[in-house]
């Protein structure tokens, strides 16, 4: 995604590091989203397991993008970790 010149500069908008924050981040929020229609399904087939194994992988992936939100914003404000 970036090409250095030598002295750290990066010609790109965005470096490879933001870039795979971004995208894991936008990856837990479909998912965040996509377990909603599998809990509805869960409850509409009475399947109260599988209910709560969705909320619980939901809940799992919420937990995980607030830590991918912390990562990128000090990628963003220091460049890395």
């Amino acid at each position: 995604m970036t090409t250095n010149r030598g002295n750290g500069q990066s010609q790109e908008p965005i470096s490879n590091l933001e870039y795979d924050f971004v995208t894991v981040l936008h990856n837990k929020a479909e998912a965040v989203k996509a377990y909603e229609t599998y809990i509805k399904d869960a409850q509409e087939v009475g399947s109260q397991p599988c209910v709560e194994l969705f909320r619980k992988l939901r809940q799992s992936d919420i937990e995980q993008a607030k830590e991918i939100r912390h990562h990128l914003q000090e990628v963003l404000q220091h460049g890395k970790m």
